[in-house]
């Protein structure tokens, strides 16, 4: 951001202002600067914050758990199908003492009944950072070393558009690589492949056959199933008219059954998920 001129005159420039002017580039497309905290350095530091709740994992193999969601603002992506567009600028700006404290506060012990052993905190502590991507805020890296420090099980949800090097290596990446259906196939950042462990899992949404073929070769060329924990397929769901859901034309998306046919066919080593959450509630829902 350039700062705006005065009109009056200005005073000679000296040396020193010669040496550390700023030439300025005419305006021009550039991708998204990461959403950083406010500069001044005796603030706490904070996340843009969309919601925070605890509901049930609806995905990865993680799925049926209970978990507690920290959806962050802001995403450089655009989707097709995208179901969370929401969380593009809407939230405020939380402290990383206050996010881990309301995520403490879904796992403190209930009242226990009368003449009953006090029950022992939740042994299900897991925790999903998802977006949005949340990657594009620098803050997000110490609120998961500090989750971790707690003994929290962390993932995080991120697109294949982001750099995961710098992620704490106790955290559990999922990671969405966007295929040519999504719109948004050129921005995967295929160094990350390399930095993919055990710990791992790599997601596809699929919208059509072309697609699955696309991950098929994919997942054959990188030897993805060998490399991480589970390579997940997911197919957009068929949305009816007037529910328009998961951002698709109603009457489109990728019948289940058809993904599940062609995974039996070619023997791929995938798992097949649904969003359980979307089964549960109704899928135009915030909050689960």
């Amino acid at each position: 951001m350039t700062a705006a001129v005065e009109q009056h005159a200005a005073p000679t420039p000296t040396p020193r202002d010669a040496a550390t002017k700023r030439s300025v580039s005419p305006k021009r497309l550039v991708p998204p600067k990461p959403l950083a905290s406010p500069p001044n350095p005796k603030s706490p530091p904070t996340l843009r914050v969309n919601e925070i709740f605890l509901s049930i994992q609806g995905e990865s193999t993680h799925a049926g758990l209970p978990c507690t969601f920290v959806r962050l603002t802001g995403c450089h992506l655009r989707c097709h199908y995208c179901d969370t567009a929401y969380a593009f600028h809407e939230g405020d700006r939380i402290t990383l003492d206050d996010i881990i404290a309301r995520v403490k506060g879904f796992y403190l012990p209930k009242e226990p009944p009368r003449l009953v052993s006090p029950a022992p905190q939740s042994p299900t502590r897991l925790v999903e950072i998802t977006g949005g991507e949340p990657l594009l805020q620098p803050n997000v890296h110490p609120l998961m070393t500090r989750l971790c420090d707690l003994g929290f099980t962390v993932l995080i949800e991120t697109s294949g558009a982001c750099d995961i090097g710098t992620c704490d290596p106790r955290v559990h990446r999922i990671m969405d690589l966007k295929t040519p259906g999504s719109g948004e196939s050129h921005r995967n950042h295929w160094p990350n492949i390399e930095e993919l462990n055990e710990r791992d899992e790599v997601k596809f949404v699929l919208t059509s056959r072309g697609d699955y073929e696309w991950a098929r070769a994919v997942i054959e060329k990188h030897s993805l199933a060998a490399r991480v924990a589970a390579v997940l397929m997911s197919a957009v769901q068929e949305t009816p008219a007037g529910a328009d859901v998961a951002g698709v034309p109603p009457g489109r998306g990728l019948p289940l059954r058809d993904l599940a046919h062609w995974i039996l066919d070619d023997h791929l080593p995938v798992r097949l998920q649904t969003q359980l959450h979307k089964l549960i509630w109704d899928p135009a829902a915030r909050g689960v």
